[in-house]
C-alpha cells in the first residue's frame, strides 16, 4: 500500500490497526562510475516493496536529500549534502505531522552509513528528530509534567508494549549486524553493488567499474545478482521480524 494513494477511509484503517507506516531515509550520493546516485534510497525502496509481498505495510514516500556528507566524493560529484541540524529540523516536522495525524507505528529505514549498526550523523538526525517530536507531542497533548503525573504510573510496565510513546517512531537499518556479518557491507563495492543489482538491475552497469578508479569500488567487479538476492533475502527476513 502506497501512502500517497491513500484516501480517508484507508487512512482510518491504517490508524485503527496500527499498520506500520514505513519510509526510506535515503540519499543522493556518488557511488562510483557503475551505480546510480540514488543507490541508498533505492535499496531501501526495493526491500520495502518486497517486504510488502510478505506482510501488510504502508510505504510512505522516501526522503531523498539528506546529510550524505562529502566523505566519499566532493561537491562536483552530484552528491547532495544537507547540513545535519537543518535536516534534523526538516525530519522533525515530518514526524510531528505523522504523530499529530494519529499514526503510532512509524519506521524510518536507512541503508546509508549504517555499518555494524553504527550511529552516523544522518541516522542520529533522524533519531533525535523522532525523540524531539515525541516529547513535544506528549507535552502538547498531556501537558507539562505528564511523565510525573499519576496517569503515567504504569510507564515502566509499558516499555515493551505499543503503549510506550517512545516506540511510536523507530529508526532502523536495512541490514542489522547479524545480516551484515552473514554477507558483507561496503560502499559501491561487491556487496552493495550486488544488492542494488538484485533490486534494480537498470541502476548498475558493471562495464563502467574500471572507468573511474577508486579503492572502494575495486571489488564491485565481483558483484552478482545472485549474491544480491541472498543479501536481500536475509535483509527481508530481518525486516519482517522487526517491522511489526
Amino acid at each position: 500500500m502506497r501512502f500517497e494513494y491513500c484516501m480517508p477511509d484507508t487512512v482510518a484503517k491504517i490508524k485503527k490497526n496500527r499498520l506500520p507506516l514505513v519510509f526510506a531515509g535515503g540519499t543522493i550520493e556518488y557511488h562510483g562510475a557503475h551505480c546510480g546516485l540514488g543507490c541508498d534510497t533505492m535499496i531501501v525502496e526495493g526491500l520495502l516493496c518486497e517486504l510488502e509481498k510478505r506482510k501488510e505495510i504502508v510505504i510512505a514516500p522516501p526522503v531523498w536529500y539528506s546529510p550524505s556528507s562529502y566523505a566519499v566524493a566532493d561537491e562536483s560529484s552530484s552528491t547532495v549534502h544537507v547540513e545535519e541540524n537543518s535536516f534534523e529540523n526538516y525530519v522533525y516536522y515530518i514526524y510531528k505531522s505523522f504523530l499529530a495525524s494519529g499514526y503510532r507505528n512509524i519506521y524510518t529505514v536507512i541503508h546509508h552509513q549504517f555499518e555494524q549498526e553504527s550511529l552516523m550523523p544522518m541516522t542520529l538526525s533522524y533519531m533525535k528528530a523522532a525523540k524531539r517530536a515525541t516529547m513535544d507531542f506528549l507535552e502538547k497533548t498531556r501537558g507539562q509534567g505528564w511523565w510525573g503525573s499519576d496517569k503515567s504510573k504504569e510507564y515502566y510496565n509499558q516499555l515493551d508494549s505499543s503503549d510506550n510513546p517512545f516506540s511510536w517512531i523507530k529508526v532502523i537499518p536495512t541490514m542489522n549486524k547479524a545480516v551484515q556479518d552473514a554477507t558483507g557491507y561496503d560502499h559501491a563495492g561487491k556487496f552493495e553493488t550486488s544488492l542494488l543489482m538484485a533490486l534494480y538491475p537498470d541502476a548498475v552497469d558493471l562495464s563502467k567499474v574500471s572507468s573511474i578508479s577508486h579503492w572502494y569500488t575495486e571489488s564491485a567487479k565481483e558483484a552478482s545478482a545472485s549474491l544480491g538476492k541472498k543479501m536481500a533475502d536475509l535483509a527481508l527476513d530481518y525486516l519482517e521480524k522487526t517491522i511489526v
